[in-house]
């Protein structure tokens, strides 16, 4: 793919998974990684919800007096040396995607803004001018790029569908059953080529000074075997040119992921609520490791009541900026030479 287009010369302002991961058919090459530029400019993320603020500092607490601040403190450099977990890649990642931070397109759901700092997980000093990539499905559960071979399924306009109400009625004990669906179901670690030329809902954008960076998009909705979740990759060392991001190396393959109530609450709005797939529990799920904020678990606000309004997630990603994780089976571990994985 070439996409044309120019890269900003100055930095933004303030304001998953089948349940077996296989190797990879491909390689690709890691240390000559190019970002091609879309065409027009950037749009700018904006909040969303009237008097809805975020945060991504990690290892928060709550309380008053020193015994409070000291426990703050430690909470906060405990979470800050500690890596976030690596999950696949899955099958539906597409490389030289758009630079971009409003990734919604015309897609209908939740308005939700996304703030992720990213951080050198031993020095927890913030990485900037990394590149950032997050894709997701939509609200009933379709890949842009892959829209014949996603799971999703929507019961059509009206709400035809029935939301899940608690936990699913045909709930799996212990590891979900079944076989995966054909191509992966959204994961799995073997990529497959796209089948179609949309890409709603995908982008790649920079960190600030701060380690910052903020997308645009939906809510996303939820397919056959996995939990409501984003994925992300984080590359560092290269360069941003007139073409895009070159060079460096992938630290980071990893995902998001949402907590139950807010789930729950999303299912009762259009287009979510619509959907007949039955959905996987953030417990259920075989990617997600169950260990909060270090597997990945976003930090949300919304309006209570009235989730529609939009909502706000937000997270501190911790990174060994000198491993290369690709999420494909043959990442270098941290503290290994990046160059090592690209014969």
């Amino acid at each position: 793919m070439l996409l044309t287009g120019a890269v900003p010369n100055v930095l933004p302002m303030t304001g998953t998974e089948p349940h077996k991961t296989q190797q990879p058919k491909h390689k690709r090459n890691l240390t000559r990684r190019k970002v091609i530029v879309a065409g027009g400019a950037a749009v700018a993320a904006v909040g969303v919800g009237g008097g809805i603020a975020a945060t991504a500092n990690a290892g928060q607490t709550t309380g008053t007096g020193k015994a409070a601040t000291a426990k703050a403190a430690g909470s906060a450099a405990e979470e800050c040396y500690k890596l976030t977990s690596e999950t696949t890649e899955g099958p539906y990642y597409i490389d030289a995607d758009k630079i971009r931070r409003d990734i919604t397109e015309d897609k209908e759901g939740i308005p939700m803004t996304l703030r992720i700092k990213v951080i050198d997980s031993e020095s927890c000093k913030p990485i900037r001018n990394a590149a950032v990539d997050i894709w997701h499905c939509d609200a009933l559960g379709i890949y842009s790029g892959y829209e014949d071979a996603s799971t999703g399924g929507g019961g059509g306009g009206g709400g035809g569908g029935t939301p899940p109400s608690g936990t699913p009625s045909d709930v799996p004990s212990g590891t979900p059953t079944g076989s995966p669906p054909e191509g992966g179901g959204g994961g799995g670690g073997v990529h497959e080529e796209p089948t179609d030329d949309e890409r709603y809902l995908r982008g790649t954008w920079r960190t600030d000074k701060q380690g910052f960076v903020t997308f645009k998009t939906i809510f996303p909705g939820w397919y056959r075997g996995r939990c409501v979740h984003i994925h992300t990759k984080v590359h560092v060392g290269g360069e941003w040119t007139d073409a895009g991001y070159e060079g460096g190396n992938t630290c980071h393959t990893g995902q998001f992921f949402f907590d139950e109530k807010s789930v729950l609450a999303s299912a009762e709005v259009e287009p979510y609520s619509t959907s007949t797939t039955e959905r996987t529990t953030l417990e259920e799920d075989t990617i997600y490791d169950q260990s909060g904020t270090t597997g990945g678990l976003l930090k949300l606000k919304y309006k209570k009541g009235d989730i529609a309004k939009g909502v706000v997630g937000s997270i501190t990603v911790g990174v060994d900026p000198e491993a290369t994780n690709t999420g494909t089976g043959d990442s270098v571990q941290p503290g290994a030479s990046a160059s090592a994985s690209a014969s």
